[in-house]
Formats: C-alpha cells, structure tokens, sequence
C-alpha cells in the first residue's frame, strides 16, 4: 500500500484494490495538552487513544449503516487501529461540518456578545474550509456555491445529513447518561453521491456529563460499556 496522507491524527494509506486504509494514532487535537476537538495542532497523545477511537468510529458506523445513511466505512481491524474504507473526493482541499447543540469552544468565542456558555442550539450547523494556516474560516452557502465547491443542492444535503446523523449520535449517547454539545463531521463524493467520511470518534465532538466535559478516553469506555 502507498502512503497518500499523514494527519494529526491519523495516516491515510491507497490500497491496491482501489480503496484506502486509515491507520490511527494516540495523538488528539488540543494545545498546551489540553484536548479540543476544535484545535489545528495536536495537544497531546493518550496511550490507546487510536484503538479507542476505532473502537467508537466502528460502533457508529454500523449504527449508521442499520440507518440506511451512506458513508465510506467497509471494515475495521481493531488490533491493528486500522480502518477500510471506499475512495472518496473531498471538497476542494476539505470541508469540516460542525453540528451544534449547545454554545461552546469557537461558536462562544465568535458570537459569546450574544450567546452564554452552554446556551441550547438547535442543532445548529456551520461549514468550516480545512486551512490551518487561516485558522479553520467559516464559509457559507452562498460562498460555497460561488467558489465551485459544492452546489446549493448539495450544501442542503449536506445540511440534511449532518443533522441527521448528529441527532442520531446525541440520542445514542443520551440513552448513556451523556450530553453531546457539538460534534464534526466530513463528508465527500463517492460515485457523484455525498458520503459521511473520516471517523466518528471521541476525538472530534464534545459530550458533558453532569454538566461536566468527559475526557476522550473515558467518553470511548462510556460509548462502549468498558
């Protein structure tokens, strides 16, 4: 196989059948080691953190597949925190998807003139560009549309999906005594259809407990009954 990627948090291998291999890392998202699933640079490294995150992505996924919802997942080797999937194309050089429930991280720091901490969201969604260097801009539909990324008809699938597919993890956790506030999705086109793509994991979404945060690993052996 043939290296094509390596992320923060996870290295992207083409395999020869035509699909791709994502082998995942300890490292998680944050700064000054302190974890952020909204963070551009990697904060620190949690030992099994990449077999957590398998572990959860693997477990979503098949929640998803039994939802009839597309997504790029084929199977996963939990020993070796390796995960195959179908060839997707990203739009542009990537878009995050953030569905929001409740205001924290940048939402508050944007908007905290008008929003308090913690204040309920209705599963609010906001576009992302995938650009370290300019912070992570937030773009809206009618950018989307006039740079070429995606059509308005996609951006409303779009839209459709990710709240979809949120409201269907934040219900999963609920019935676990957890509270997702926001979480970040990626999609891409397979076959000229938008798929759910990368992972869903403890590494890229915020859940609270009693009102509290929950730490990535605890939130894996929470998701899972460990």
């Amino acid at each position: 196989m043939e290296i094509v990627y390596r992320g923060k948090t996870k290295d992207v291998y083409q395999l020869t059948d035509g699909n791709y291999l994502l082998k995942f890392k300890d490292d998680v998202t944050g700064a000054d080691g302190v974890f952020d699933p909204g963070a551009n640079t990697v904060g620190l490294s949690i030992d099994g953190m990449g077999q957590g995150n398998l572990k959860m992505t693997e477990y979503f996924f098949q929640i998803l597949r039994q939802q009839g919802i597309p997504t790029h997942f084929i199977d996963a080797d939990i020993e070796k925190a390796e995960m195959t999937v179908l060839p997707a194309t990203a739009f542009g050089k990537g878009l995050e998807i953030i569905c929001r429930f409740r205001a924290v991280g940048s939402f508050l720091r944007r908007w905290g003139a008008y929003a308090t901490e913690g204040q309920p969201l209705d599963a609010f969604v906001e576009v992302t560009l995938k650009d370290d260097d300019r912070g992570d801009p937030p773009i809206t539909k009618d950018a989307l549309a006039m740079l070429g990324l995606l059509s308005p008809e996609e951006y409303e699938t779009l839209k459709s999906l990710t709240q979809q597919i949120s409201t269907i993890i934040k219900e999963d956790l609920e019935q676990k005594g957890l509270e997702l506030y926001d979480i970040k999705l990626e999609f891409g086109r397979n076959n000229g259809n938008i798929i759910l793509i990368d992972e869903i994991s403890s590494g890229n979404m915020r859940v609270y407990q009693n009102g509290k945060p929950v730490d990535p690993l605890k939130l894996v052996k929470l998701v899972l009954g460990e």
